[in-house]
């Protein structure tokens, strides 16, 4: 496991299960007697996803879309690009987005418009994290989890190189504490 001096806890498991309950049941009741099509954007979302799709009581159906603009750095490229595209079609469904965190916007704008041209009923995003002051495209978060001020989080899905996505809570990497090469 991590060393706890490597890591500053920005949300607790209790924090993040009680959230996640909120927005299931907010989303069950926007779409009642209808059925979604959940989009799990990873590799980011997959745990925040899971937790999510079992607090949402309504049928649906789950894909994943594979999206990259990180790399290994702890900040966007701006380049976005789809490594694993969707397996079923979405035109005609009411869509749920699911994605971790809401950084610069770039990827989510690429997203939205990558889908709409797929044309879904309806697209609303639910987001984890937004950072707070990152923006440098505007897109609207239907459905927020957290805002956070500008810095790098991993755990709960997030990593840095691939690491410390299996931590069940949120936290800041302290200073000079980067992942690994």
């Amino acid at each position: 496991m991590t060393a706890a001096s490597e890591l500053e806890v920005v949300l607790c498991e209790r924090e993040l299960r009680e959230r996640i309950a909120e927005l299931g049941a907010e989303i069950a009741r926007d779409y009642a007697g209808r059925s979604l099509a959940v989009i799990c954007v990873l590799k980011g979302s997959f745990v925040f996803c899971a937790d999510l799709v079992r607090a949402i009581d309504l049928p649906m159906t789950i894909d994943f879309l594979g999206l990259s603009s990180y790399g290994e750095a702890q900040v966007s490229s701006g380049i976005v690009r789809i490594t694993s595209d969707l397996s079923h079609p979405i035109e005609g469904r009411d869509v749920l987005l699911v994605e971790d965190i809401v950084d610069t916007g770039l990827t989510l704008a690429f997203l939205i418009e990558h889908l709409a041209t797929r044309r879904p009923a309806s697209v609303r995003i639910c987001a984890l994290l937004e950072k707070q002051g990152a923006a440098r495209r505007k897109v609207d978060v239907d459905y927020r989890g957290f805002k956070l001020p500008e810095g790098f989080v991993v755990g709960y899905g997030l990593d840095s190189a691939e690491r410390y996505r299996n931590l069940p809570y949120l936290a800041k990497l302290r200073a000079g504490c980067a992942a690994p090469a």
